[in-house]
């Protein structure tokens, strides 16, 4: 130590360099040259999901699966001295959980030898941002064949049914009931449009600060009053979230459905369950379409089911529109959610598997106002 650094002067930039690390929203470790943690941020702890003191105890190679590419990169630092990146490598492991896709940034630590700093980038939210911005382009292609379908179809459609209600005055009983058929198809193919017709809807969403608490109240007792009255449904929400900048009666069509779909996923399980949640995420930010501002989308909503999950191979594309598993379903409701909470400037992702779905909305909050500003009365915890 040089003669004008005094221990407490020292002790200040230690200080500041931890709050700089613990600051980073990527995990950051430092590997000593025995393979031990010698150093993790919190978002390492949380990544691993242990503290610091205990990954100190370990070698980097209890955590991450046998033969991971992460061992070698670590040994080509050591050996190179210099830094090295890797891309979309899977750490995915029973210890680390499922999806755990990340790039890798390693580089050697001067001072110490042999040591090596690690920084992983989970890929795991960047991709879902990027198959949401896929999902808003995917909406918008159907914006151009919902105003065609609103203008050359709806109009032969209404003299289709018009004649066959005339048809219908004097055609015996026994071809009464094709009449009726043509109406009825004819109904069907016009509410199917005007489902479509949503889409073409480009007008700026009025918003508000909202009480999200309040919304998935309402949407609780609707459901509870109808297609999940058999379903048990449950709430854990944080107090202290703040309003959320968004349209009232969109944000009740949205987790209807979404609430209704998980109510059909649990289908007459007798363990059924559908859990809606809220949380303060901090740390996404978004770039808003058409101008250079991006936004915090801190403000998380869950809808969790224990249905038999998702196919996988439908995953990907699950809000695109006309993609759907229901026997009668036209697939345009989740691309229709998609829409929606895209124009509100946030986003919406699903994580599957076998007995957990869950439908992850993320939204900004209100800039100008709190809870109490909204006028609406906050909830005061989770609710079982």
């Amino acid at each position: 130590m040089s003669a004008d650094v005094t221990p407490s002067s020292e002790n200040a930039v230690n200080a500041v360099a931890m709050a700089v690390l613990n600051a980073i929203q990527n995990p950051v470790v430092m590997v000593d040259e025995g393979g031990f943690m010698v150093f993790a941020n919190w978002e390492a702890e949380a990544f691993f999901g242990a503290s610091a003191a205990h990954l100190s105890r370990y070698r980097i190679s209890t955590f991450i699966p046998f033969g991971s590419p992460l061992l070698a990169l670590i040994d080509q630092v050591r050996e190179r001295k210099a830094p090295v990146n890797e891309y979309r490598v899977d750490l995915s492991s029973p210890r680390l959980g499922q999806d755990k896709l990340v790039d890798l940034y390693v580089a050697p630590v001067v001072t110490e030898p042999g040591s090596v700093v690690i920084v992983f980038q989970e890929r795991s939210m960047a991709d879902k941002i990027d198959r949401q911005l896929t999902h808003r382009a995917a909406a918008r292609s159907v914006t151009g064949l919902a105003s065609m379908l609103a203008h050359e179809i709806k109009n032969p459609l209404s003299g289709i049914r018009g004649a066959a209600q005339l048809l219908e005055q004097s055609v015996i009983d026994d071809d009464r009931a094709l009449t009726r058929l043509i109406c009825d198809e004819t109904d069907r193919i016009v509410s199917l449009v005007d489902r479509m017709e949503v889409f073409s809807d480009e007008r700026p969403v009025d918003r508000v600060p909202v009480n999200i608490h309040s919304v998935l109240d309402h949407v609780k007792a609707v459901a509870k009053a109808g297609f999940a009255r058999n379903i048990r449904v449950t709430e854990n929400y944080d107090p202290s979230l703040p309003a959320v900048y968004a349209n009232r009666d969109q944000l009740v069509q949205i987790f209807l459905n979404l609430v209704k779909n998980a109510a059909e996923a649990v289908g007459d399980r007798q363990d059924g369950e559908i859990i809606l949640t809220t949380a303060y995420r901090p740390g996404i930010r978004l770039s808003v379409a058409g101008t250079r501002e991006k936004i915090s989308l801190p403000l998380e909503f869950c809808v969790i089911d224990n249905g038999p999950g998702v196919p996988t191979d439908l995953l990907p594309h699950l809000f695109d529109p006309f993609i759907t598993t229901k026997t009668n379903g036209s697939g345009l409701g989740l691309a229709l959610v998609a829409k929606i909470i895209g124009d509100h400037g946030g986003i919406i992702e699903c994580d599957s598997q076998n007995n957990r779905t869950i439908f992850r909305v993320l939204m900004p909050a209100s800039k100008d106002a709190s809870l109490d500003d909204a006028g609406i009365a906050s909830s005061t915890g989770p609710n079982r």
